[in-house]
């Protein structure tokens, strides 16, 4: 398996990127091709699709062997289902597979060919080992069952943002470009799910900066935001 490419977004840890791809339709990202793979050719005609699945490694989730069961944090991280019957990335092989809207292609003088996409789930670097066009004929299929993440799939917490923003963030219009991402972010519940402490007071980080939160019952309060790097 070669990689062809890496997945640049805003997401510099793992923790909070959404579970699945599309539940965050604005969060972006780059697929950024390695050199070798850097052609307009290879691309002819992908403008005319809207979406992309994109086959990616699991690069940060890599264990010794395997385990027949997992325990999904959206089952509360107690209930153990088969690892074929979850999305687990602790899997016999590390591979993700995502659905991404394409926003555009873009030529780039020392990166050639840029596919500018939407609706990521990925860490920043993710190797890609192939990209194919989504086909909605086929690949859709509304009548599918879902299995037990149907249960689980419409859940969603509030969000309060009680936390005043530095001047000089409101200068980099912070709350205009980012709020309603950050928003959706901690609306998915990026908690480990058998870790509820009202007390406990969690960080994530996201296009540079740290973002920490307290969740009571239903509701996300977001305490303080900072710049990453301090």
């Amino acid at each position: 398996m070669k990689i062809i490419a890496r997945m640049h977004t805003d997401f510099s840890e793992k923790f909070g990127i959404p579970r699945q791809s599309g539940l965050v339709e604005n969060l972006r990202g780059r697929i950024v091709f390695e050199p070798q793979y850097r052609s307009t050719e290879a691309l002819k005609g992908l403008e005319e699709y809207s979406h992309l699945w994109v086959i990616w490694q699991f690069s940060k989730a890599q264990r010794e062997g395997w385990s027949a069961t997992v325990r999904p944090p959206r089952l509360g991280g107690k209930k153990r289902v088969g690892v074929f019957a979850s999305r687990s990335p602790f899997r016999p092989n590390p591979i993700g597979l995502s659905s991404v809207k394409i926003d555009g292609i873009v030529m780039d003088e020392k990166l050639g060919p840029v596919i500018c996409v939407s609706g990521i789930d990925m860490l920043d670097g993710t190797p890609i080992y192939d990209i194919k066009p989504y086909l909605s004929y086929c690949d859709s299929h509304p009548e599918a069952k879902d299995g037990f993440a149907q249960r689980v799939k419409d859940r969603q917490l509030k969000v309060q943002w009680e936390v005043t923003l530095p001047e000089e963030m409101k200068e980099e219009k912070f709350v205009e470009v980012h709020r309603e991402t950050i928003t959706k972010l901690l609306a998915q519940d990026p908690r480990t799910a058998y870790l509820d402490d009202e007390d406990r007071i969690w960080g994530m980080t996201y296009a540079g900066y740290n973002i920490k939160f307290k969740v009571k019952e239903d509701t996300v309060c977001i305490v303080e935001i900072e710049w990453a790097d301090k």
